[in-house]
């Protein structure tokens, strides 16, 4: 069997968007910059709307670090966006600052990509690190479409595993700077890309995704609700799957209740359990409704085990 040569590596820009997180950003690059990827790595570090700081790490041969700021909208959206606007290659890879790749990451994926033409994009297997949560989540399928991302957001497709070409990008445009507090960019997003082509996976676990327990979003329950049903009004394709639909219409039930707007949580529920009974969003939906807990307590329980709601 042939070895792959250096040619068939080519150049990777990597985005990282960030408000500055010193300690966890430096780890993020430099797990980047140590890929053992043989062909050329650019890392683009995007400021969002706060001081770009230079970073003390080392950059090695065959790879290039890049400070720029956020020249879109606030938020995440805006600073992938910005990301790609200055990336020079042809294969774009993207990772939350927080997060970090173990290093056969970027080879691993390229090597797969370029066995599938057809494919819009490649992901793999994740690591979930956190107090009290060491976890491996890894698919048992070699790629996903649309008709899986319609069914379930499928976790294992993080963010911080996406590598994407550049002309899939072009063809399904940016991420949306106009969703509602930015929530659920990364699903909406993924949505788009599935239509375009299947997401390949690396059945390895090559990304660790740091699970500390928290989330930006805790207590915007409204920005939640809002940006939820643009996803469905943006997305008819989601209404071709009951329990896909149920599992949407149970975050956004559960976000009113949290919200304490009970009665609303009530109506939304009703219609829950009418598209699906057995979705699991109903369960944590209720102690809410009934002032048994509170909607960031439920979360921080599901959290533990490795699971959102």
């Amino acid at each position: 069997m042939t070895e792959p040569t250096t040619a068939a590596y080519p150049p990777v820009t990597v985005v990282i968007a960030t408000r500055d997180r010193p300690g966890l950003l430096e780890r993020a690059v430099r797990a980047v910059l140590d890929q053992d990827y043989p062909g050329p790595v650019e890392c683009v570090v995007v400021y969002d709307h706060t001081d770009l700081r230079e970073l003390d790490v080392d950059v090695p041969a065959g790879r290039t670090l890049r400070y720029v700021h956020n020249t879109h909208r606030r938020g995440l959206p805006g600073g992938r966006n910005t990301g790609f606007d200055t990336a020079t290659a042809d294969l774009i890879a993207f990772c939350d600052d927080d997060d970090h790749w173990l290093p056969a990451k970027l080879r691993r994926q390229v090597e797969l990509l370029a066995q599938r033409p057809d494919a819009a994009a490649a992901s793999c297997g994740i690591r979930l690190e956190g107090p009290g949560i060491a976890k491996e989540r890894q698919l048992d399928r070699a790629e996903v479409g649309l008709p899986d991302f319609v069914e379930d957001r499928i976790m294992e497709v993080h963010s911080s595993t996406i590598l994407i070409r550049r002309t899939t990008w072009e063809a399904i445009g940016p991420v949306d700077e106009e969703l509602p507090g930015g929530y659920g960019e990364d699903y909406e997003w993924l949505l788009r890309i599935a239509g375009h082509g299947p997401v390949v996976i690396v059945p390895e676990v090559l990304v660790v995704v740091d699970w500390h327990g928290g989330s930006f979003f805790f207590g915007r329950w409204a920005t939640i609700v809002e940006a939820t049903r643009y996803l469905l009004d943006k997305h008819p394709e989601l209404a071709g799957s009951r329990t896909g639909l149920a599992r949407l219409h149970g975050q956004i039930a559960f976000a009113l209740a949290s919200g304490r707007r009970r009665g609303e949580a009530v109506r939304e529920l009703g219609r829950v359990i009418r598209l699906n009974p057995r979705e699991k969003r109903v369960l944590v939906t209720v102690p809410v409704v009934l002032g048994l807990l509170s909607g960031e307590r439920v979360l921080q329980l599901a959290q533990r085990r490795g699971r959102g709601v």
